[in-house]
């Protein structure tokens, strides 16, 4: 399975590392990713048991056209001990981030987009500095494809209030 094929699968886990993509690269050029890495695209969402926390389909799409559209260089950042080292981390930690994710998006007034950014922000924010030393590499990573994804969804907007969040979000986390 391609790397590209794998990211499609994974649209919804890539919420909260989440994460710009528009232009695709052909499948031939993706490289494969590691099993740790499959396994933690696969079973993240299962992992992630939000129960109010949403994300905005636009927000899906932008994300995973930046995944798609990672060069050679970034997947290679997706190796089996950075997944490794994420696959135990989300383990033991993905009931309190579910938790946290899902106060934040219930406590924050507005539009869906304001609920989706503050909630992630907030998440990502309180959670990035626990995550294991071996990650970082993808979280550089991460942090491209999500400042790229919310400068698009800032651009395209055509609420002034989604406009705003998107653009807050672009520093990311």
């Amino acid at each position: 399975m391609s790397i590209c094929h794998t990211l499609q699968r994974a649209a919804v886990a890539a919420t909260v590392v989440s994460a710009s993509l528009l232009t695709l690269p052909s499948p031939a050029q993706a490289a494969q990713l590691p099993p740790a890495c499959q396994t933690a695209i696969a079973e993240f969402q299962d992992k992630l048991p939000v129960q109010q926390f949403t994300v905005p389909d636009k927000v899906k799409s932008t994300l995973l056209q930046e995944l798609l559209m990672l060069s050679d260089a970034d997947q290679q950042k997706f190796t089996e001990s950075a997944c490794s080292a994420w696959n135990t981390w989300s383990t033991a930690n993905a009931a309190a981030v579910a938790k946290d994710l899902d106060t934040r998006y219930q406590n924050t007034p507005g539009l869906e987009c304001q609920k989706f950014v503050s909630a992630t922000i907030g998440t990502l924010q309180k959670y990035s500095p626990n995550i294991p030393a071996a990650t970082r590499p993808m979280e550089t990573v991460a942090k491209k494809v999500w400042g790229n994804a919310m400068q698009k969804l800032s651009t395209a907007a055509t609420n002034t209030t989604c406009q705003q969040a998107y653009s807050n979000a672009k520093a990311g986390w």
